[in-house]
């Protein structure tokens, strides 16, 4: 299996969805101040003797697990706040610090059922040729009125041989790990290697990063844009 690849099939998805005109910013934080804010199940994992966050703003699209949408109800912008870590059976995968929606229905159920940190939120993705921009302000639940005001511009695409094993670190990940109290889960994506472009930041405003609880981002972040990829959801496991 190459770098960038998923290990897995998911043959019966819950959900299928579609992640679009997604763009990864990464900042290196201290180990220290990112696994102060991971459960005692997950250690944080480092490239480079530094942890990792990412923050990813992209627009979304959901359907059934056969592929149908709704579209009043299936499609809406999403920007998450992220890192990455390793439980205690040596599984990697993404921890959320928080996911911002614009649709209340998808916040409501993720809460629910994945037990992600979904928040309600004014957002809007917007495009022009070799730029896109993303701006977000937090409605529900608190902290009210946290906010992103992002625009970057798309460069080249990456052929396979330019990408580096931090490259993939960051950006090839598939599986999400989520608390609630004593309740763990554990639940498995699949896609497409991603199509990767090379990106430069023309604005950069954010508040989500410092809202999750992190400290404020020092240093221009690294940079990643993809048009995007077709996913598969699997269901919800319970690790403990």
């Amino acid at each position: 299996m190459k770098q960038g690849e998923c290990p897995w099939t998911i043959d019966r998805p819950v959900m299928t969805q579609r992640w679009e005109r997604l763009t990864f910013l990464h900042w290196s934080f201290d180990p220290a101040a990112v696994q102060r804010l991971l459960p005692p199940s997950l250690t944080v994992e480092t490239f480079d003797d530094r942890a990792w966050v990412g923050l990813v703003p992209f627009f979304m699209e959901v359907g059934t697990p056969r592929g149908r949408l709704v579209p009043w109800a299936s499609t809406f912008a999403e920007t998450n706040v992220r890192t990455y870590v390793r439980d205690e059976r040596g599984r990697t995968g993404i921890w959320f610090f928080s996911l911002d929606a614009a649709r209340l229905g998808a916040v409501v159920v993720a809460r629910g059922t994945y037990r992600l940190p979904y928040f309600w939120s004014r957002m809007t993705v917007s495009d022009q040729p070799g730029e896109v921009g993303y701006a977000s302000g937090r409605r529900w639940p608190g902290p009210r009125g946290a906010s992103t005001d992002v625009a970057i511009r798309v460069g080249e695409p990456f052929t396979n041989d330019e990408l580096t094993e931090r490259d993939h670190f960051l950006t090839a990940r598939w599986a999400l790990f989520s608390a609630s109290g004593r309740s763990h889960r554990y639940a498995r994506v699949w896609h497409e290697p991603w199509p990767l472009y090379r990106a430069a930041v023309l604005r950069l405003d954010d508040q989500l990063v410092e809202a999750a609880g992190l400290p404020r981002p020092t240093g221009d972040p690294l940079v990643h844009y993809s048009p995007g990829v077709d996913v598969r959801i699997g269901g919800p496991e319970r690790v403990r």
